[in-house]
């Protein structure tokens, strides 16, 4: 007999949905509920086979919840299994998931919607070379001959209407990398401001460098936080978006 899903089940699937890594401290902030509390749910999505455990890798990393196809279909979510988390990637994946949860608790100010990078990519994915797609076109072509693409971290819809990307860009991309994504950002009418989340002054300097140098400066904010791997530590060091930047960016928190 099939599990029964329960309207947490589908709150807390729909959560898992969004991101490629989960771990027991993001449910418990997702849900609002204590740690035995996640633990026990997160047991009963496991006994149903709709998530499943990473174990540690070889480093100790990568260990957390990811939702299964069957968790998928069991709450009609058209987003595809995510992909097993790479060691590389386990503290961006992990923040990814605590910079959500911050925006959603209104760390950037009032906000109209949040789209994951997940959402973004399964998006443009099932309708094609649609005439608005979510990546932001980066010229020319990349494997498969499909037109390259980049995809911010979160899209956050301020109360106003304004669109701001947000990238939590935890390790360094090569100039040329970084000036080609700053000048899709800037050729995008879409998008009203990108905020940069860093946590360096030597690469918060490298990526306000890069954006002059395209011209893009206007639309580029650049924050400086100290994230010490939990959901306090994000909400201490983010500010509403536009506090400090200006040009399409200026409006981005009215």
């Amino acid at each position: 007999m099939a599990a029964r899903i329960t309207a947490r089940d589908r709150e807390l699937l729909a959560f898992l949905a969004e991101h490629r890594l989960v771990l027991r401290e993001h449910v418990q902030v997702a849900l609002g509920i204590s740690a035995d509390a996640a633990n026990a749910r997160l047991r009963t999505l496991r006994r149903a086979d709709w998530i499943r455990w990473q174990a540690p890798q070889y480093d100790g990393h990568c260990s957390g919840y990811q939702i299964r196809s069957s968790g998928l279909a069991a709450i009609g979510s058209p987003l595809p299994p995510p992909r097993r988390p790479d060691p590389r990637g386990y503290p961006h994946d992990v923040g990814v998931a605590w910079l959500w949860l911050a925006a959603r608790a209104g760390s950037f100010g009032a906000i109209g919607g949040l789209t994951s990078e997940r959402e973004m990519r399964s998006r443009d994915g099932r309708d094609g070379d649609h005439e608005a797609p979510f990546g932001i076109r980066l010229g020319g072509t990349g494997r498969g001959g499909r037109e390259r693409r980049h995809y911010p971290d979160l899209l956050l819809r301020t109360a106003g209407g304004k669109a701001i990307a947000v990238e939590l860009e935890l390790t360094r991309k090569s100039r040329t990398r970084l000036e080609t994504i700053l000048a899709g950002y800037g050729v995008d009418g879409r998008v009203d401001g990108v905020l940069y989340l860093v946590h360096t002054e030597s690469h918060a300097r490298e990526i306000a460098a890069a954006a002059s140098r395209v011209g893009v400066s206007s639309l580029v904010h650049v924050q400086l936080f100290r994230w010490g791997g939990s959901m306090r530590s994000f909400e201490r060091n983010l500010s509403p978006v536009g506090v400090r930047a200006h040009g399409r960016a200026s409006e981005a928190g009215r």
